[in-house]
């Protein structure tokens, strides 16, 4: 099969190469991918600064969906089924090993396409507003980087747990915010965008849901409001806020780290990951996605997704 291998860090570091189908360990299934979808986690993995670090040469990708083809021992699911999953490493691949307790079930309602870009955004969605700030009805929250996978996620999911929804992204990308039905979009790179959060919710907000760090914590850290709750997701900025300790102290306020595993969370993701699916399975919301690339642009997609010129989800198709 056809697979992008890290050879070195860093995007030059990457080769498409043609390498052995892998096979299905106990547990584990054969997925044939019909697409991958692309994280920020991917490019800082290739670039060495992720928490997880495969051994060199490895294959990029978490994020997949497609069909399975084979199943190990143990596993419990059959070939044929419709899938899509995390997985560790390697989904940018034409075939991918996936753990069982990993795999979710595609309702027919999601393309593959658009089942790729499930398995991570919208699982952290929703451990970031329900499970880690209990997120409740006819509360305000503040989704930074509100056009991005999980940004766009949080959106769908805030709005039906009833909350009020301010989304901020880059003047390029309000159209695809306000799309989702959000209360109020803001130009983040604009000087004014804080102060027409703060006209906007003048007690402050509720939760904050911050995937990108850097300058925009600080900014986004002031708007929050009594017993707020602040949402580190992650730092697509590349830069490691220091959240002032004073100003949560004077609001009674937390910071909460959002972060999820199957191996320590398992029961909680198999039920968040039904209500999801069930989600998508009446047909209201649909996951919204960015551009679609064929298996030979990977670098590029990559490098798209770096320099913030992705809208939406971004997909690689493997059979492209």
């Amino acid at each position: 099969m056809f697979a992008w291998i890290s050879e070195a860090k860093g995007l030059a570091g990457l080769r498409l190469a043609e390498i052995a189908v892998p096979r299905p360990g106990p547990g584990e299934v054969l997925l044939r991918v019909e697409a991958a979808a692309l994280n920020f986690s991917d490019i800082l993995m290739v670039d060495d600064a992720y928490q997880v670090r495969p051994p060199r040469p490895f294959v990029p990708g978490q994020e997949v969906a497609g069909t399975v083809v084979a199943a190990g021992p143990n596993c419990g699911l059959k070939s044929g089924a419709r899938m899509a999953g995390k997985v560790n490493w390697g989904g940018f691949a034409a075939y991918a090993t996936m753990r069982a307790d990993m795999a979710m079930e595609l309702p027919e309602a999601l393309s593959f396409a658009e089942g790729a870009a499930v398995p991570v955004s919208y699982t952290t969605a929703a451990v970031a507003l329900g499970e880690s700030a209990r997120l409740a009805a006819g509360e305000t929250v503040l989704v930074l980087a509100a056009a991005g996978g999980v940004g766009l996620a949080a959106v769908q999911i805030a709005r039906r747990r009833g909350a009020r929804v301010i989304a901020a992204c880059s003047a390029g990308k309000i159209a695809l915010a306000e799309a989702q039905g959000v209360d109020l979009a803001v130009d983040y790179d604009g000087p004014d965008w804080s102060a027409r959060v703060r006209a906007a919710a003048p007690e402050g907000v509720d939760v904050v849901l911050d995937p990108v760090g850097g300058a925009f914590a600080d900014a986004a850290l002031r708007l929050l409001g009594w017993q707020g709750r602040y949402l580190v997701v992650g730092f697509a900025s590349g830069e490691i806020p220091k959240l002032p300790a004073n100003r949560l102290l004077m609001k009674r306020a937390s910071a909460i780290g959002v972060y999820w595993s199957h191996d320590r969370d398992g029961a909680m993701l198999a039920r968040l990951q039904r209500e999801i699916m069930a989600m998508f399975a009446l047909g209201e919301t649909r996951p919204p996605l960015g551009a679609g690339y064929p298996m030979a642009a990977l670098p590029q997609a990559l490098a798209d997704l770096a320099g913030r010129r992705s809208h939406g989800k971004l997909i690689l198709e493997p059979s492209a």
